[in-house]
């Protein structure tokens, strides 16, 4: 006789053909199935509410079909919650809506001064979809073979996308796994770097060794800051060195790939390339939706379905615009205790996601642009027909039209006397290749937060 186990294991490698990989790992993996009855109904318990409004909604035609291909008795499918399904989460204790809430406040706050990270990242609160689904794999891959497998592992992309979420969710993920037998550290590079700033101050550099050489898995936020700090640079590829050497793992975050980041010291570039470097894009609509529900989910507030659906289509930059979103939204909610309106509701989602123009000149953004790609301004803007200038071009028009709203004509001017149809020509190609082209979206992030320095 088939067990309930065996059944939906069955059931679940059914629906995973049937299904996008980045809803089945967000939606049904975590899945079980709790109980069957004598009337023919089937529990399926779902780790948080959220999901279970979800998988009811949008799946469970094909659930409860492939239920009756392998058990005809089966006529109905219920969900449920059960809060244990989330791999490594705590139990806790039911408590009011107020109480809820404080602990989330509280969470936000609270860092484990052991390993500085922050208990509120957790993989199962990560978001899969297209846009990260390499690097989320390889990170649970790790996981499992701490030491062994992709080290060192190099994560890269723009701003506000989950990188410093992924990387502590592996840190608090391995913490609880193992226990005391792995020594985990999280550190920004800012602080690696004034550590050992403030060791040759105090000529204590024993010190930096025995802290961070004793580690089993050093994890380093935005590695690109420590470029051109040549004595940070040196302290840490002895470190890296000691810690590969001793099979220990080092996890790394960027804005840019190792190449790309033009101060950093070429025997350090090559050292982070010898284990596996994965991106994290913008997330697609359907990823940003799965976002905000379960953000939704986190703060304990519920909006409509259109309110969603306007966020995710008007919030495309990040993760933390959604949350900027969010958080007035709620503020706006609890503030004058009454339902948001529609008006409202997108008077404040505009606000966020249609900032005025930075105070930059068209100067300003023709010198951040060949600063970036490392070309001369008058390179940008001569008559010169090399391949090299041609990105740069585009993505200086595309700029100079979206952000400082200029006409085509006056973008062409600017770009040699050049005519109004080429201008439109480049913004045309670079509208259309940037929903997927993740390399083009992240030097257009990185160049934008450039400019936003100089506004």
């Amino acid at each position: 006789m088939t067990t309930a186990e065996e059944l939906w294991e069955t059931v679940l490698g059914e629906l995973e053909l049937q299904v996008s990989r980045p809803n089945f790992l967000t939606w049904l993996k975590n899945s079980k199935l709790a109980k069957m009855d004598d009337a023919g109904s089937v529990f399926v318990a779902l780790p948080n509410h959220f999901a279970k409004e979800w998988v009811s909604s949008k799946y469970n035609k094909i659930i409860l079909g492939s239920l009756r291909t392998h058990k005809d008795s089966i006529k109905k499918v219920e969900y449920i919650v059960e809060g244990s399904l989330v791999k490594a989460r705590p139990k806790i204790q039911p408590q009011s809506a107020s109480a809820e809430k404080k602990q989330l406040i509280f969470q936000e706050m609270r860092v484990d001064p052991e390993t500085n990270l922050n208990p509120k990242y957790t993989m199962g609160s990560f978001v899969v979809g297209p846009s990260n689904e390499l690097a989320f794999n390889a990170a649970s891959a790790i996981i499992q073979s701490v030491g062994v497998k992709y080290n060192p592992f190099f994560i890269y992309g723009g701003v506000g996308l989950g990188k410093t979420h992924l990387i502590q969710a592996m840190g608090n993920e391995i913490k609880l796994l193992y226990g005391g037998k792995v020594k985990v550290k999280y550190v920004s590079s800012e602080k690696f770097t004034s550590d050992v700033v403030w060791a040759i101050r105090n000529r204590r550099m024993e010190d930096i060794k025995a802290a961070y050489r004793h580690i089993d898995v050093l994890i380093i936020d935005d590695i690109q800051f420590i470029g051109g700090k040549e004595k940070t640079e040196e302290e840490f590829f002895h470190t890296f060195n000691a810690l590969y050497e001793n099979n220990k793992h080092i996890i790394i975050s960027s804005d840019r790939p190792p190449k790309a980041i033009p101060t950093l010291e070429e025997r350090l570039s090559s050292r982070f390339q010898a284990g596996i470097t994965v991106d994290v894009g913008l997330p697609e609509y359907e990823t940003r939706v799965a976002i905000i529900r379960t953000k939704m989910q986190e703060r304990g507030v519920t909006l409509s379905d259109e309110t969603v659906d306007l966020i995710a289509k008007k919030a495309q930059k990040n993760i933390r615009e959604i949350e900027g979103i969010l958080n007035k939204l709620v503020f706006h909610q609890s503030a004058y205790s009454k339902d948001l309106s529609a008006p409202i509701v997108e008077k404040i989602i505009n606000e966020i996601t249609q900032k005025a123009a930075p105070n930059i000149t068209p100067t300003q953004v023709i010198n951040t642009v060949a600063s970036f790609f490392e070309i001369s301004p008058n390179e940008l803007i001569s008559k010169s027909r090399n391949k090299q200038l041609i990105e740069p071009r585009q993505i200086t028009i595309y700029i100079l039209r979206n952000v400082l709203n200029m006409s085509y004509p006056y973008i062409a001017a600017k770009i040699g006397n050049r005519d109004h149809t080429t201008a439109i020509y480049s913004h045309k190609k670079i509208s259309d290749q940037l929903p997927k082209d993740t390399n083009l979206q992240r030097k257009l992030e990185t160049i934008k937060e450039e400019l936003n320095k100089l506004g």
